[in-house]
């Protein structure tokens, strides 16, 4: 798109922009200060000069922040062994950054399944959010659908900071690395490698919303055919 440019010029005739006259101060004192004795100070003789007044500078703290390339898992040592290891998209970090946020907004106990898939739909922009909305999954369906499973916690049962993944929840992260592993392929793991997981829990309330929702086998295995394919971006 070109960009335009819109001169605009002024002209300081069409103005008047006399300066007011101000009246002149009165005659100033000595403001000077003298010295002064004080029987507990002893002799001072401050000195006022605007130069030597400087109004302190705000010093800002310095904030150190760790960033995580990783997701938990409860098998490290299958990456011991791997001389590549598979990376999680930035999109997969995101959205297990927004399940986390999810749980606790719901003042959970437990980040469940179903907040995996509330932070795929959150981003809006994932593989696995794309094949989510194409198939009529959206967040306020899904939100609803939470309630009704779990409820929202009284906030004096909730512990402070974010809730631990429960086990399921940690099984999906574990598959989808797993699942990437055995693909032989590069590439990163994506949402849609999450969302493939979720749905083999098949006890998780991730996996039981998502078939109330309309998700099946068949979207299943169009879900599994989409993250073979080798080298697909999220």
């Amino acid at each position: 798109m070109a960009a335009h440019t819109i001169s605009l010029s002024t002209h300081a005739s069409q103005f008047n922009c006399r300066r007011p006259k101000l009246s002149s101060p009165p005659p100033s004192q000595n403001l000077s200060p003298k010295s002064s004795h004080s029987p507990w100070l002893g002799h001072t003789n401050p000195s006022l000069q605007s130069s030597h007044l400087r109004t302190p500078r705000p010093k800002h703290r310095s904030i150190n922040a760790t960033v995580t390339l990783s997701l938990p898992t409860a098998n490290p040592e299958r990456f011991s062994t791997t001389e590549k290891v598979p990376k999680w998209s930035a999109k997969a970090l995101r959205a297990y950054g927004f399940a986390r946020l999810e749980a606790m907004k719901m003042w959970d106990t437990d980040t469940r399944t179903c907040y995996l898939v509330t932070g795929i739909l959150l981003d809006g922009t994932s593989l696995g959010a794309k094949f989510l909305l194409a198939n009529g999954i959206t967040i306020s369906k899904l939100r609803e659908e939470i309630l009704k499973a779990i409820g929202r916690r009284e906030l004096r049962e909730v512990p402070i900071g974010f809730p631990p993944l429960d086990t399921s929840t940690q099984r999906v992260l574990d598959w989808a690395a797993d699942e990437k592993l055995k693909s032989g392929e590069s590439g990163e793991i994506t949402t849609a490698h999450i969302l493939a997981g979720v749905w083999s829990e098949k006890e998780s309330v991730g996996h039981k919303i998502l078939a109330t929702l309309g998700f099946n086998e068949e979207k299943a295995k169009e879900l599994n055919a989409l993250i073979s394919i080798p080298c697909v971006e999220d």
